[in-house]
């Protein structure tokens, strides 16, 4: 619920910000009382499940599994509806800034990406935690991950194909953090890391050719 509450609380503060038509703030708020309301009677059903049956029972799975698929439909409608009601406003603003930079060399990707990667053995070492490839900070995977992005957003300029690359990026950080492999902390930095290196050697490399 707390993190329904941010991501709702976030939403709404943007589409005040771009002064969203009344209809279409009416929408966005329905859906996001939708999600939060699903997970009010996921919560209610799943406390109901253990009072009855505190012992594992298979009707009680599917009762808890199909409530909890409740909330992630309506997540999913708001998603959607959310994103069909902002794109018109955030995707231009956000097309504008991917192409301040202007059009990046392919020499300065491969290259930030192998600085990012050496950086990141060089960080782990001089911590004495964790090896190149597993555990330890700042996070690999998160870094090159990151690092891709950036590159991907910076060169191409497309802002969908930038979201669906940070979310992709944001993906195999999770994974680390699931997988018990980094803390919060270490796929953090190792997140700003790929990022700020990929776009200062990508800026250098402009200016260069």
């Amino acid at each position: 619920m707390r993190t329904h509450f941010i991501s709702a609380a976030a939403v709404l503060l943007v589409a005040l910000f771009l002064r969203l038509p009344p209809l279409e703030f009416a929408l966005l708020a329905l859906s996001i009382l939708f999600v939060l309301c699903a997970e009010l009677i996921n919560t209610a059903v799943e406390a109901v499940v253990d009072l009855v049956s505190p012992e594992f029972h298979p009707l009680a799975k599917i009762a808890k599994d199909t409530a909890a698929g409740a909330v992630l439909l309506a997540a999913c409608g708001a998603g959607i509806t959310g994103y069909l009601i902002l794109a018109k406003y955030i995707l231009p603003l956000y097309g504008k800034v991917l192409h301040m930079p202007g059009t990046q060399s392919d020499l300065g990707t491969v290259v930030s990406i192998l600085i990012v990667t050496i950086v990141v053995i060089m960080i782990k070492s001089l911590s004495n935690k964790g090896t190149p490839l597993h555990g330890g900070i700042p996070s690999g995977h998160a870094a090159v991950a990151f690092s891709i992005a950036t590159a991907v957003s910076l060169n191409t300029g497309d802002p969908l194909i930038s979201l669906l690359s940070f979310a992709l990026a944001t993906m195999v950080s999770h994974s680390r953090l699931i997988m018990r492999i980094h803390t919060m902390r270490e796929v953090i930095v190792g997140s700003l890391v790929g990022a700020g290196i990929t776009i200062l050697v990508l800026l250098a490399f402009k200016h260069l050719t």
